[in-house]
């Protein structure tokens, strides 16, 4: 490699620390159909809002529901926008 090439990390230092793969999981999810599996998708990312929401709510009980709402908005968008 060249001494201006970027190192990247290797396969296994990618997966380390990753759980194994839930192979019954994965049959459970091919048998489902494609709207079906966007709805487990759709279910787990409102699981992990409210979860992200509930966090946020014990340690910032000074804001209202619709700033908890923003910030949990803000932290699942992958598009950051300017502040004014």
């Amino acid at each position: 490699m060249s001494a201006d090439a970027p190192e990247y990390p290797s396969v296994k230092e990618i997966v380390r620390g990753l759980e194994p793969v839930d192979w019954e999981q994965l049959r459970l999810l091919a048998r489902l159909s494609p709207a079906e599996r966007v709805l487990v998708g759709m279910r787990a990312q409102a699981f992990a809002m409210a979860a992200l929401r509930g966090t946020l709510r014990r340690r910032f009980p000074e804001l209202s529901q619709a700033e908890l709402n923003m910030q949990v908005l803000a932290h699942f968008t992958p598009v950051r926008m300017e502040r004014k």
